[in-house]
């Protein structure tokens, strides 16, 4: 039988980053957390963490990690119920999302969840693989996704669709693009993106013209208070989620310039497959929020 003193070095060696801030996580030297991994790959007879910087779990590693971390959940879960009465620990989820579900509907979809117990959530917000690559190595209990395929060990649940809108000021678009959107003034105009691994204006150009001109003038901002401010300024038009557009359209600081085109971006909820009651209610109030405040 495994101790979970070994594994818990390994999940935090890896959640951590390094043997060191491990060490000083788990009040331990550095020595005797590499004793502890060496211990595990001598039970289990496999390489665990390769030791890179920062540290990387091996496939084996990340299956051990992911036992680890659901028998921690399952096991926190039943000492509150073996303790309805005493004082309950904070229970802490690890949820993965991007940085428009987080800014628009996320929160409200699950905080009469949160409210009534006590949980706290750590969202991670990455692009999609490291997401998925998170919820593999079990460090995620759930994530939202534009993948319909499960997650091995995950079931998966839809939500409904995030629909965009391209948008500028008025003053934006009479000076750069005062007969709407064309290959000459896209050419021209500043478009904003959040980092450059943001590709969703490609989709967005894909459904209102077969070839997009190169180069385009970009901007890189990587802050949705600051990507949106950036709009409202004129200095460039993009992208924004409807519940977050709405508001400024309707007011007049904002116009849509493809008002015939939107992007429905289908989302997904991954979640550890676990009989976890606490788990199962954060699905289920997940779900019906969503589908108030997605569209469907």
């Amino acid at each position: 039988m495994i101790e979970y003193r070994l594994m818990e070095a390994l999940a935090v060696v890896v959640q951590k980053g390094g043997f060191e801030k491990a060490a000083q996580h788990l009040y331990l030297t550095q020595p005797a957390v590499s004793q502890r991994i060496k211990q595990l790959e001598e039970q289990v007879g496999q390489i665990l963490i390769a030791r890179s910087n920062p540290p990387v779990a091996t496939l084996a590693g990340q299956q051990l990690i992911k036992h680890f971390l659901q028998v921690k959940q399952l096991e926190g879960e039943l000492f509150n119920q073996l303790n309805p009465n005493g004082e309950q620990d904070f229970v802490t989820l690890a949820i993965g999302t991007n940085r428009d579900c987080l800014t628009t509907w996320l929160l409200p979809a699950i905080s009469p969840f949160l409210m009534k117990r006590k949980i706290v959530i750590d969202f991670r917000g990455d692009d999609q693989e490291q997401t998925h690559q998170l919820m593999k190595s079990g460090e995620l209990v759930g994530c939202i996704s534009v993948n319909e395929k499960p997650i091995q060990g995950c079931r998966v649940e839809s939500l409904g669709c995030m629909d965009y809108r391209l948008v500028a000021t008025p003053s934006f678009k009479d000076r750069w693009l005062p007969k709407g959107i064309n290959k000459n003034g896209m050419r021209q105009a500043p478009l904003i993106l959040f980092d450059r691994k943001d590709k969703m204006h490609k989709q967005f150009f894909g459904l209102i013209m077969k070839d997009i001109p190169q180069p385009l003038p970009l901007f890189f901002v990587p802050s949705n208070r600051a990507y949106t401010n950036c709009i409202l300024s004129g200095l460039a038009y993009g992208l924004l989620p409807e519940q977050e557009c709405n508001p400024f359209l309707s007011s007049g600081e904002m116009v849509d310039l493809c008002p015939d085109t939107v992007l429905h971006v289908k989302l997904y909820w991954h979640c550890w497959n676990l009989k976890s009651k606490l788990l199962e209610d954060l699905t289920e109030q997940l779900i019906y929020h969503a589908q108030n405040l997605l569209h469907q």
